[in-house]
């Protein structure tokens, strides 16, 4: 039986459910409270309730069950917006909330499970039977643009040019405060957090070298839009980039935490907004946005007051 354990430096408002939920992201909340009623998650060693609130000094420990064999993930009929496809290559615009591909806690309802029943051919094409295509991911919570191979060739390809930074990735995020200068680059190598092992971090010794470059769109009150550029695709770069240098994504319980003067976000303001990459077969110049959808566009005019 795997365990996960979590010693808390501070106390949250977040119900135990939310929260755990919330630091394992791989984890849905359902699952989350299925292990509570189970018995299978202690607090300081004994069994908690879902309701509870940790506090700083809480060991939080989750038993895991062992998990069955991998099996092949399976096609669903599921809503998908794509914005471009053909025999080697798709691009989709995914929503907040889907995750990219079946994982513990995560089954079925991915985007793998929509692609596979929109183009099956997708998982005779010798990728990964896991995740075949994804060729880079987008958290639970962000939405926008991803990239997704059809082909082996096309695959390989794509892969060889995130590893080259041939693809141009720029995303909408709102910060909290206002960011000065308008213009400028956060370089600082990410790695595990040591002392949170789910989460990610600046770390001084060990870290991968990571750059994020970000141009203000707009000055609101308490907050920025930003345009942000990876120019290296860590795990969680954008959140920890921003959080680092004092100006978390609005909406982020991870990294981030609630700014009183602000609105409660649905959900942490993160949009991947643009791609600009070659074809992988032909070279050609492909250039991509997606909207901002409605809940952030929501968001941003309750900042505003109207």
């Amino acid at each position: 039986m795997a365990e996960r354990v979590l010693r808390l430096d501070e106390s949250t408002s977040e119900r135990l459910d939310r929260y755990l939920a919330q630091r394992f992201p791989d984890l849905s909340r359902s699952l989350v409270q299925k292990l509570i009623r189970e018995g299978a998650v202690l607090v300081n060693g004994a069994p908690a309730k879902g309701s509870y609130h940790p506090r700083a000094g809480d060991v939080l420990l989750v038993r895991l069950p062992e998990q069955a064999p991998a099996t092949l993930p399976l096609p669903e009929e599921l809503p998908l917006r794509i914005l471009y496809e053909d025999e080697h290559l798709l691009v989709v615009d995914k929503p907040a909330g889907m995750v990219v591909h079946p994982a513990p806690g995560h089954p079925q309802g991915t985007l793998v499970n929509a692609l596979l029943a929109h183009r099956p051919d997708i998982l005779r094409a010798d990728l990964d039977p896991q995740r075949p295509g994804i060729v880079h991911r987008l958290d639970r919570d962000t939405s926008g643009l991803l990239l997704v191979a059809a082909t082996r060739e096309a695959q390989e390809a794509m892969q060889k040019a995130f590893a080259t930074r041939k693809v141009a990735k720029t995303y909408l995020a709102l910060v909290q405060g206002h960011l000065v200068p308008e213009r400028g680059a956060i370089e600082a190598p990410i790695g595990r957090d040591p002392c949170h092992r789910q989460r990610m971090a600046v770390v001084p010794q060990g870290g991968r070298y990571a750059r994020t470059e970000y141009r203000v769109r707009l000055y609101l009150p308490g907050c920025t839009l930003v345009e942000a550029k990876l120019l290296t695709g860590r795990t969680h770069q954008l959140r920890v980039h921003f959080s680092a240098i004092g100006h978390p994504v609005v909406g982020d319980r991870v990294y981030g935490g609630r700014r009183a003067s602000l609105p409660e976000a649905p959900r942490q303001f993160l949009h991947a907004w643009r791609l600009v990459l070659a074809h992988p077969m032909t070279g050609i110049p492909l250039r991509f946005t997606a909207k901002l959808p409605q809940d952030l566009r929501a968001y941003l005019a309750k900042v505003r007051g109207e």
